[in-house]
């Protein structure tokens, strides 16, 4: 265990507060449970709460009483605080002072969970070893909290663990985005989570309320708000301070000055028993200094330096900044400790005020001048021995005190180291702050200090454009462009935005069409980001900029990042010749990664123009080299886009099995958006490979893994895929509209706008929308299908060709009909056919189109069925298979039906394996109407002897409604049966109840997709 918990209250009776102690118990006893949780499966069910109240309330003392418990039923305890000065603390502070409690607790236990992963935990805690040194990327912090949070998940899975977090009012911004992605994320370990905030402290505009907001609606998070004391409550508390039964016309002056706030009442007690009147002060904050300004002149001395250094400082920096004698030191200390006022820190090598208010109090009533003198002597005391404070926070403090002091020569480059450290960390946020206020300071610091500058110490994302970065000095310039990056990074994009535009602005007016070059690709990233176009124009103009420069890193990214956005938007022979002349300047400038990322492009362009086995095997080189050279990023891309590529032509099994490799490498590495992608795949893989529980599982994935929209969209439309697939239309309605949500208008891509249009047009086909088909069908084709996007548009052109020969005795399908076929046909005549899996769409779509005119024939689908035989896609063959089994019995004959029968034995069985409702009743209702057996599986014997019979319609109704779906009128209903307008008329009604339709082309679409009416003897239904 870690020992006891540190009390820092004066009151040695804790009172009240049992409806909050036995909520924090329970919660404990949840998730130290031995048995397994029904959600997760393994033992204990992590548990997250937030502990909210205003300052002196009493947070603090719950939280004492609250692990004291836990360590006593066996719990470890880390606690973390904030820093109150924000910020200019180093980032993620309370997470490394928690993590290090857990490694100091259990040593093995540790090690064995962040085995592995040492170099990137090393960000948080740097007693794991050097942090890594490889590239930054959007993906690093997201990295770093996801082998976070599995770490604690690890620890947690044996003895139970308490970490709280205490003072979120004061966190730094990648602390508050670690706490709500370990909130988001939790599903394992014996873990519980208490983080605690000032509630008085979150005004409108303060950085923790967006947080709390998200936070309560997260069903796994509770609040808990704790009020003020009652007067009962506070009798008790005084009672328990003075150590008697006070005086009530005592108690209730204390309640009436104090409200209840528990800190406060213990001032006031303290206060009354030494002999001071309740009402000599005008505020409660000057009470607080009475107790600072009855303490000798060399303690309060004292407290003022411990109240401007932070919320903890090491004795040796109070005594290098006091410059007292040892023994006057530590007889001001004593005092201090005395009277209440100081707290030694629990590994007793610092001082901390016992509560912050005081601190606050006495901070604030430091003279503006004396407060930056402070500054100063923390500074050049921390320059002139380094070994004052721990290592770790030495740069964030430092950098702290000199800004603080307005010291603008010595804040800059202190500034500028400190950004540094926090861009090592992952705190891109506070790398973001840094380098603004370097920017602050950057007029004001002197110029020789700027001219020693450089970019090589300061800076990374920026390349050198054509100048020596270890010689050339830093330039204002540079800060911006470090300060761009670490905002698209962080996720402050806006910040970026505006930083990028100010830049472009000052290279307008000094050119330098590199550096403008740079900058608007940055802009091209950061405005897809924030879904304000699909960044082409700024691409466009970095491309004009560097065309006809010499080679250079900027200028092969440039291509770099043109290429891929052509690949996604345009792809065709500019993207090819964009990629190579990327590959070729990245070789020629040696920018290994844009390199990498240039060959996986060009090779996927490689793929997609017909080269499959040229591009694949390019691919699988370019995985190779990326994992031997440990670019984590290039590589991660390349699992997803060579299994992707691999699907495109496929072969899918082959995709499942490196897509699983590549599941395991970003999980490995943290590289959530990567992985999310990689699950989509995977879903398309096994939906392809017949396996649709997994396809379905793995689409879930796609949905929760994903740090950004689109690879949730992408697993969304996976989920509305298979929902479809199995009749479910309501479902499959639900997912393509969170898939839309998540894919936006912003940025179109074929590769998401084209599987979007084929599901949204089957399921207006299946509902007897065939005017909303049409429409989706006619939206894809204005937009065209450029090189490739051939395995997008086939999948559509099959599906419309399908729901155009479902409607071809539709009346609500005549208009227009020849014009939408034409068009298909034309499609259908401009897509490539140059992989075994893209003829066999072919043929299929072919034999459809011959559907919807009632001339195909057995000869007709026999190609197609014998295209998918040699292919690994079960559900598709069972698809055309029932075509041809339709085909057959219409021909008739002995043998047709004999083979008729076994074709539809083998589509039943893979319906009822894949619980592909439409295709298995199809498939019954075609067996029906040919009185085949195909013996007693599941879906037959559950199935309808008659559709019509199952609706509750009568004969006459049947009749009427035949003649409904052939666009018959009342009266001309009435002449056919001999039967009167109003009796016509009361039978359709009749009929529009029982089908649960609002009107007769509605009828009309249930008849013909029930098959109840056909226009041939026989013939298949429709299978999504």
């Amino acid at each position: 265990m870690l020992g006891p918990v540190e009390t820092r209250s004066v009151s040695p009776v804790f009172i009240g507060r049992a409806a909050e102690l036995t909520t924090l118990l329970d919660a404990l006893d949840r998730a130290a449970a031995q048995g397994p949780s029904p959600a997760t499966g393994a033992c204990g069910e992590p548990q997250a709460l937030l502990l909210g109240g205003e300052a002196g309330v009493g947070k603090t003392r719950l939280v004492e009483e609250f692990t004291a418990a836990a360590a006593r039923r066996g719990a470890v305890v880390a606690l973390g605080g904030c820093v109150e000065i924000g910020a200019d603390g180093l980032p993620f502070a309370p997470f490394s002072t928690a993590l290090r409690a857990l490694r100091e607790a259990l040593p093995e236990e540790f090690a064995a969970a962040a085995a592995g992963q040492e170099e990137e935990l090393a960000r948080l805690l740097p007693e794991l070893g050097e942090a890594g040194s490889g590239r930054h990327d959007e993906q690093g912090m997201a990295r770093l909290f996801e082998l976070t949070v599995r770490l604690l998940e690890r620890v947690a899975a044996g003895p139970p663990v308490v970490l709280v977090l205490e003072d979120l009012h004061w966190a730094d911004a990648s602390t508050r985005h670690l706490l709500a992605y370990l909130f988001r994320t939790l599903r394992a370990g014996r873990l519980l989570v208490l983080a605690t905030y000032r509630s008085d402290d979150i005004h409108r505009r303060h950085p923790l309320r967006p947080l709390l907001a998200e936070l309560d609606r997260l069903r796994t998070v509770r609040r808990i708000e704790l009020a003020r004391f009652t007067r009962e409550e506070v009798g008790r508390q005084i009672a328990g301070i003075l150590s008697a039964e006070p005086d009530p016309v005592q108690v209730d002056e204390i309640f009436e000055r104090s409200d209840g706030n528990a800190f406060f009442v213990e001032e006031l007690a303290v206060a009354a028993c030494q002999g001071n009147c309740t009402g000599l002060t005008e505020s409660l904050r000057d009470l607080l200094l009475v107790r600072v300004e009855a303490l000798p002149d060399s303690a309060q001395r004292v407290a003022r330096i411990v109240a401007e250094g932070g919320s903890t400082v090491e004795y040796r920096l109070i005594a290098a900044v006091a410059r007292l004698t040892e023994d006057d030191l530590i007889e001001a200390l004593r005092a201090a400790v005395g009277a209440n006022l100081l707290t030694v820190t629990p590994n007793g090598d610092g001082y901390r005020f016992r509560h912050s208010l005081v601190r606050e109090a006495v901070a604030d009533d430091l003279l503006p001048g004396e407060r930056s003198r402070l500054n100063r002597r923390y500074a050049e005391a921390l320059e002139a021995d380094p070994t004052l404070v721990a290592a770790d926070a030495r740069v964030m403090r430092l950098a702290s005190y000199w800004y603080h002091a307005h010291d603008a020569a010595k804040a800059l480059p202190a500034v500028l180291v400190a950004s540094v450290v926090a861009r090592r960390r992952h705190a891109y946020t506070e790398q973001l702050g840094l380098l603004e206020r370097a920017m602050e300071l950057w007029d004001s610091a002197p110029e020789e200090v700027r001219s020693a500058l450089r970019p090589v110490d300061c800076t990374e994302a920026y390349p050198p454009c054509g100048c020596d970065p270890a010689t050339t000095p830093l330039r204002y310039l540079d800060l911006m462009a470090e300060a761009a990056v670490a905002g698209r990074f962080g996720g402050e994009r806006e910040r970026a935005l505006k930083i990028t535009k100010r830049a472009l602005r000052l290279l307008d007016e000094d050119p330098d069409p590199l550096r403008a070059a740079w900058f608007w690709a940055q802009r091209s990233r950061l405005v897809q980001a924030q879904a304000r176009g699909d960044g082409w124009h700024e691409l466009a103009t970095a491309q004009d900029l560097v065309r006809g420069l010499p080679p250079s890193e900027v200028h092969a990214e440039v291509l770099a990042l043109a290429a891929n956005w052509s690949m996604l938007h345009r792809p065709g022979p500019e993207a090819v010749a964009a990629a190579e002349r990327a590959v070729e300047y990245a070789r020629m400038v040696g920018a290994r990664d844009i390199e990498l990322h240039a060959r996986l492009t060009l090779s996927g362009l490689k793929v997609d123009s017909g080269e499959a086995e040229t591009g694949l095997a390019e691919m699988r080189q370019v995985l190779e080299d990326t994992l031997a050279e440990g670019a984590h990023q290039v590589a991660a891309r390349a699992y997803v886009n060579l299994p992707s590529e691999m699907q495109s032509v496929g072969r899918d099994r082959e995709a499942a099995e490196i897509l699983r490799e590549g599941i395991a490498f970003t999980r490995r590495y943290g590289l959530l958006d990567s992985e999310a992608w990689a699950w989509g795949n995977l879903s398309d893989a096994l939906y392809s490979l017949g396996q649709w529980p997994k396809a379905a599982e793995a689409a879930a994935h796609a949905t929760r893994v994903g740090h950004s929209a689109k690879p949730r969209g992408a697993g969304a439309l996976k989920l509305a895929h298979l929902a479809l697939a199995r009749g479910d239309l309501a479902e499959a309605g639900r997912q393509l509209a969170t898939s839309r949500a998540h894919y936006g208008t912003h940025d179109p891509m074929s590769q998401h706008s084209v599987p979007v249009a084929r599901i949204a047009l089957g399921i207006a086909a299946a509902e007897g929308r065939i005017d909303a088909a049409r429409a989706e069908l006619l939206k894809a084709l204005d937009a065209g299908f450029p090189p490739g996007t051939h395995r997008y548009g086939w999948p559509l052109l099959l599906a419309a060709a399908t729901a155009e020969a479902d409607a071809r005795a539709l009346p609500a399908a005549r208009p227009d009909r020849a014009a939408i076929l034409d068009r298909l046909a034309a499609a259908v005549r401009g897509l490539t056919t140059g992989a075994p899996l893209w003829a066999a769409y072919d043929h299929w779509t072919r034999a459809e189109l011959r559907r919807t005119e009632g001339t195909d024939t057995a000869d007709t689908w026999s190609p197609v069925v014998s295209a998918f035989e040699c292919l690994d896609r079960p559900y598709d063959l069972a698809r055309v298979r029932h075509r041809l089994a339709a085909a057959l019995l219409a021909e008739g004959g002995d043998d047709e039906r004999d083979r008729a029968v076994e074709l539809l034995r083998l589509a039943a069985a893979v319906a009822d394996h894949l619980d592909a409702r439409p295709l298995a009743d199809s498939v019954a209702r075609l067996a029906q109407r040919a009185r085949l057996a195909l013996g007693h599986g599941p879906r037959q014997a559950g199935a309808p002897a008659d559709p019509a019979a199952e609706l509750g319609l009568t004969s006459r109704e049947r009749d009427v409604l035949r003649l409904v779906a052939d666009g018959r009128t009342n009266r001309q209903i009435a002449e056919e049966l001999f039967i009167s307008p109003k009796t016509a008329s009361v039978h359709v009604s009749n009929i529009l109840g029982k089908l649960g339709v609002s009107g007769r082309g509605e009828a009309a679409a249930v008849a013909h997709r029930l098959e109840l009416f056909t226009a041939r003897p026989l013939t298949a239904g429709t299978a999504h």
